[in-house]
């Protein structure tokens, strides 16, 4: 996740950087007075699928920002801290994009008070689009999100449905959530929650949730666009029958982690972009199509394919052998999808 800090005065100004440098591990750019304007500014951020932190007044950040809200599920996170560093706040996409995590780590960081305002959160409950996340999960109906809310604030049983059962579940015992009730998949009748990449039995859900199963792994030549990235991508997506929602990741090698269209492609889409040192891509096993040219280049004989699978983990399998075209090499490989309680596999903050 990339962080766009904006200040407006020279105490906020040295907050902003205190934050940069607490968050050392993450890109940070500051701004303050932008020349093209607080609302334009803004618009950019979103567009970009940054996160942004507003050292002053919530009226100042509500403005600026009010002409791009969309829905919890694509809006940027926006968090706003005051200019005496006493609180960080959380006032927009909190668990989608990743607003409370974010503020908490700051808090952390800054010895900050975090304001956290979301329901779930604040009750210490179930947090469905927050489980969704951590677990790569796409949300069907996002109009569902809110029902299963309101049953577990009412302290009422959910009922969850999973496809492949318990064997999607490998740390079940003791850590599914209280008022969280597993029943049997396909579901008899209706059940609040349906997790399965079959649209055939979502008519039973309240909320259906689709796994995402697929890894694209990429290489390419140094400098190619945003748009080019996206072409392949999107003609891989047409092969496979596949949307965006359906990816869980992008992999490549680890010198590619800073490349530009890649960047930007995965991070306008909210995909993460992952990447293994050559070593780590060498280990993985399987048959791939090799290039000496590659080989000689980065250390490793074929990126696409290898980087597709090692982010799949354990049980793997391509699905989608190398496609080469303009510069720009793209694997697709199907994961292995498991539930977990406690965490996901992707950290946004």
């Amino acid at each position: 996740m990339k962080i766009s800090v904006i200040s407006f005065t020279e105490q906020g100004k040295q907050l902003a950087s205190q934050l940069r440098e607490s968050l050392k591990d993450h890109e940070v750019r500051i701004f303050q007075k932008p020349e093209e304007g607080l609302i334009p500014w803004a618009k950019k951020q979103f567009e970009n699928k940054n996160a942004l932190v507003f050292v002053g007044a919530c009226g100042i950040a509500v403005r600026a920002i009010a002409p791009f809200v969309k829905d919890k599920l694509t809006d940027s996170p926006v968090l706003v801290m005051d200019e005496k560093g006493q609180y960080v706040i959380p006032i927009l996409s909190g668990h989608m994009g990743g607003a409370n995590e974010l503020a908490d780590l700051i808090a952390c960081r800054m010895h900050l008070i975090p304001v956290i305002t979301t329901a779930t959160d604040i009750h210490h409950k179930f947090s469905v689009d927050l489980f969704a996340k951590q677990n790569d999960l796409h949300i069907v109906n996002k109009g569902g999100i809110a029902k299963i809310s309101a049953k577990v604030l009412r302290d009422e049983n959910v009922t969850i449905s999973i496809d492949g059962g318990s064997d999607r579940i490998p740390d079940e015992t003791g850590r599914i959530p209280e008022g969280l009730q597993i029943v049997p998949y396909p579901p008899q009748t209706a059940a609040d929650i349906v997790i399965s990449p079959k649209e055939d039995v979502w008519e039973q859900a309240v909320l259906k949730l689709k796994p995402k199963e697929y890894i694209l792994g990429i290489g390419c030549k140094k400098g190619k666009s945003k748009e080019d990235i996206g072409t392949m991508i999107k003609k891989c997506m047409e092969h496979l029958g596949i949307s965006v929602s359906d990816i869980a990741a992008v992999a490549s090698i680890d010198r590619k982690k800073n490349e530009t269209g890649i960047c930007q492609w995965t991070s306008q889409n909210r995909i993460p972009f992952v990447t293994f040192s050559e070593e780590e891509l060498c280990r993985v096993k399987g048959n791939f199509h090799s290039s000496d040219f590659v080989k000689r280049t980065v250390g490793v004989d074929n990126v696409c394919e290898r980087a597709a699978l090692a982010a799949c983990g354990e049980g793997g399998t391509l699905v989608l052998a190398k496609q080469a075209e303009n510069g720009i090499t793209i694997a697709a490989a199907k994961r292995i999808w498991t539930i977990e309680w406690a965490g996901g596999k992707h950290d946004e903050a």
